[in-house]
């Protein structure tokens, strides 16, 4: 889903694709401006690759994930990308399946000159919703609220994509004064 802009960012504002990644369900993407005090979504949606793609090979789902990415980077031309990081408590086939297309996302990023801020899912929620154990619609509710949406972000996917683009726009624009929990952000090298 879009909202229109007229494809123009004012020199205050801070473009943020925000991206979070699955291992075997869709990967969400979200687009967000922030000026620092207000935050508007441009775009939204999730990328759920058709099965017969997914039998085809082994990188077809990667490569359909690239082109997804990199088509959003050049449309519209992001200030910075937000990543949720992989969690830890996943088992090894999934964290790898997870790492495999995060790697995707970080070689697309640098591909386009992008810096790349990563959060962990508590980290997140902490920040959108202001608890660390928020569940899903609780997220989307507060992605839709802080974001003045008139419908909910649906599907769950692309609303935490949103939610990881707005915890990069907030961290971003805290103040260094600020305690160190309080700034989200580590930029992935």
């Amino acid at each position: 889903m879009s909202a229109t802009n007229g494809g123009k960012t004012a020199a205050c504002w801070m473009r943020v694709l925000g991206l979070d990644p699955a291992a075997a369900g869709p990967t969400g993407y979200g687009i967000v401006d922030s000026d620092g005090r207000n935050c508007r979504m441009l775009h939204y949606g999730a990328l759920r690759v058709p099965a017969a793609r997914q039998k085809e090979s082994c990188g077809a789902v990667l490569q359909d994930i690239h082109a997804l990415v990199c088509g959003l980077i050049r449309e519209f031309a992001p200030t910075v990308m937000a990543v949720e990081s992989v969690f830890t408590a996943l088992n090894m086939r999934t964290a790898l399946r997870l790492a495999e297309v995060r790697g995707v996302l970080l070689l697309a990023a640098e591909q386009h000159g992008l810096a790349v801020h990563s959060y962990s899912p508590r980290e997140v929620k902490a920040c959108v919703a202001g608890y660390g154990h928020a569940d899903k619609r609780q997220m989307q509710l507060m992605v839709r609220a802080l974001l003045s949406m008139t419908v909910t972000p649906e599907p769950a996917d692309a609303a935490d994509a949103l939610a990881v683009a707005l915890a990069c726009a907030r961290s971003i624009h805290l103040p260094r004064s600020r305690p160190r929990h309080l700034r989200l952000a580590r930029t992935v090298s």
